[in-house]
């Protein structure tokens, strides 16, 4: 009895110390810089359309512009710590308490607006790249949207 309760204790020590140091990983991965983001989408699109060196300047500048605005260094509903209601998120006009979902009406708002950074983005870049390259990124865009399910919406 006494080695079964052992053994019980060692099993469950183990895996508490495995659960531990994955949680230690994934909260590193979890600090990461905006500024290396942006550089590292910066770095992808120039090796995968073929940028030059003026072409990487502006790219750079572009993205860091767009950071916030975009999914490169921000995430989903959030901009560098801003809520959907401002930039403490508390209880302002149209603000929300932590873990509270927003309403339809902000998450429309949302939508639109990251819409229209995505149009003004777009617009910008096309300036940067030539024809081919601008062509070759619209297609590897509406790529990567199909695959994460945010392909064109289908009429219902």
């Amino acid at each position: 009895m006494k080695k079964l309760m052992m053994t019980m204790v060692a099993a469950l020590m183990l895996t508490a110390t495995a659960m531990a140091q994955e949680n230690n990983g994934r909260r590193e991965g979890r600090n990461f810089d905006p500024a290396e983001m942006v550089k590292a989408q910066t770095e992808r699109m120039v090796q995968e359309y073929g940028l030059n060196e003026a072409q990487k300047a502006k790219l750079l500048e572009l993205n860091t512009q767009y950071a916030g605005k975009l999914r490169m260094g921000g995430r989903g509903g959030q901009r560098g710590g801003q809520r959907f209601g401002g930039p403490q998120g508390g209880n302002q006009q149209g603000g929300m308490q932590q873990g509270e979902r927003p309403s339809r009406e902000q998450m429309e708002a949302r939508m639109k607006e990251m819409r229209a950074n995505r149009e003004a983005y777009n617009a910008e870049l096309k300036n940067i790249l030539t024809e081919e390259q601008f062509s070759k990124y619209e297609e590897a865009e509406k790529q990567r949207m199909e695959r994460f399910g945010r392909g064109p919406r289908r009429q219902q």
